[in-house]
């Protein structure tokens, strides 16, 4: 388990982290979000010693990092794929690794078939690959000493379609396995997938946090009729919002059981209703971290 508890870091005027806590469990994937800038990358480098906080603690395990006697047995780390020493083969590195953990031989060659890199991939200098063999070659690192968490940064970067759904599965696997899994990521629709709780910072501080499902829930749900005016008249009666969404649809904050039940009771004919999900979480994501976005968004 990751406990963060009153995290803060500032450099010189600049407030990166501010007051931060959070807990990512076992079993269960965190996605960990927020526009650049808004100090991720300043909190996972605190978790994993990199950086020393000002106030606050980062636990794994119920222990700081830096005091884990062999910290890769523990907790598997990848913050930057292209950090990789670019001299050196896929194969190399990763038997440094092997002998760093004191971990068998023969993990080194089962964990090249886990994240697929061939034997002549695997021969070859990092500096020749492209960044998604780099991210697979960084999963492999960070998996070598079979550890109970992972804390990722952008593991899907550079990756194919193929790649991404390939990263999903082991991931989803791994917490499944009872692995905990504190994923950064940019990409929401995957964080959407694979995520069982998720954490949004802006400006330093958690804006929103909770399961999937609840702040989903919260998102609202979306409703299309052929009289979207009556519904919207519909709802608005009851003291529900009712705003334009994408494609010709309304967006209200009311769960779609009572959005369904207040069509009925109206007389009115729905041609769909459904948990604002995918679309949902971008809307919110963009919504809560509004002020922190370098491009304007739209009222």
């Amino acid at each position: 388990m990751i406990a963060i508890k009153g995290l803060s870091k500032q450099y010189g005027t600049t407030l990166a982290v501010d007051d931060v806590s959070f807990t990512a469990r076992p079993g269960r994937v965190t996605g960990f979000l927020g526009p650049n800038g808004a100090g991720k990358s300043t909190t996972l480098r605190i978790m994993v010693g990199l950086t020393r906080p000002d106030a606050g603690s980062a636990t794994i395990s119920g222990r700081h990092y830096v005091d884990l006697p062999n910290p890769g047995l523990e907790v598997g780390v990848l913050l930057d794929a292209s950090a990789q020493h670019a001299g050196r083969t896929g194969r190399e590195i990763l038997t440094l690794a092997q002998q760093f953990m004191g971990v068998q031989r023969s993990r080194v060659e089962d964990l090249l078939e886990t994240v697929s890199l061939t034997s002549a991939e695997a021969s070859r200098r990092v500096g020749d690959y492209s960044l998604g063999m780099r991210q697979r070659l960084g999963i492999a690192t960070a998996l070598m000493g079979d550890p109970e968490v992972l804390i990722l940064d952008e593991p899907a970067n550079g990756l194919d379609p193929a790649g991404i759904r390939w990263m999903r599965d082991l991931l989803r696997g791994y917490a499944d396995r009872g692995g905990t899994v504190l994923l950064s990521s940019h990409l929401l629709h995957e964080i959407e997938v694979i995520a069982d709780d998720i954490v949004m910072i802006g400006l330093g501080r958690i804006v929103s946090m909770g399961t999937k499902s609840a702040l989903l829930h919260e998102a609202g749900t979306v409703v299309r009729a052929v009289d979207l005016l009556a519904v919207a008249l519909a709802l608005t009666a009851n003291g529900l919002t009712a705003v334009p969404s994408d494609g010709g649809a309304l967006r209200t904050d009311a769960d779609a059981a009572r959005v369904g039940e207040i069509a009925l009771e109206a007389g009115i004919a729905l041609t769909e209703l459904r948990a604002a999900t995918g679309a949902g979480l971008e809307e919110m994501f963009l919504e809560l971290t509004a002020a922190t976005q370098r491009e304007g968004v739209p009222a």
